[in-house]
């Protein structure tokens, strides 16, 4: 399920409030301009879902967003704990950075953490499947995948060339839970 977790940059030790409703976790998301809502990931994927199928799969989803925002290009990730560059791959995010487009991504199974840095608070979105958020252009931010990842995440971009990680220089990050499993 879902979760929003703020805390204030200041103070990692105490959430300042906490949801899992995911009308509750769209109205705090959508006060700060990150969009969140939650879809419908319905499809069989199998074990090993290949790119091609899972853009097939959702080609509608896909089809109502650039339609709506002009995206470009899209791809699909997917991670499992049984990929050998997981840990390199978990770390290279793991620090706070921006894009100079918006981040937007729709988990069609499995879960990730989004962590914001936005107007002195840190909000950490638990994101599973049937879940879509678009972090804007210049959000610093981080994503955890989890030591033992498992998720597959539709991808749009603005930009044909995708997104580059801008890093902050910030060790904010490691302040902050992280996500456990």
């Amino acid at each position: 399920m879902s979760a929003l977790t703020i805390f204030t940059d200041s103070d990692a030790s105490r959430p300042i409030w906490q949801s899992r409703d995911a009308d509750a976790i769209r109205g705090q998301l959508n006060a700060v301009g990150v969009r969140f809502e939650r879809w419908r990931a319905d499809r069989e994927l199998g074990g090993d879902p290949q790119p091609e199928e899972v853009l097939a799969a959702y080609q509608q989803a896909i089809q109502r967003l650039v339609e709506e925002k002009g995206y470009q290009t899209w791809d699909v990730i997917s991670m499992r704990a049984d990929h050998p560059q997981r840990q390199e791959l978990r770390a290279k995010f793991l620090s706070e950075h921006t894009h100079g487009e918006d981040e937007v991504r729709f988990f069609v199974e499995g879960s990730g953490l989004f962590c914001l840095h936005i107007a002195g608070k840190i909000l950490q979105i638990l994101c599973e499947k049937n879940d879509l958020i678009s972090v804007p252009a210049g959000t610093p931010h981080w994503f955890d995948m989890g030591a033992a990842p498992h998720f597959t995440a539709i991808r749009l971009f603005d930009n044909p060339e995708g997104w580059v990680a801008r890093f902050t220089g910030d060790p904010i990050a490691d302040n902050y839970p992280r996500l456990e499993r």
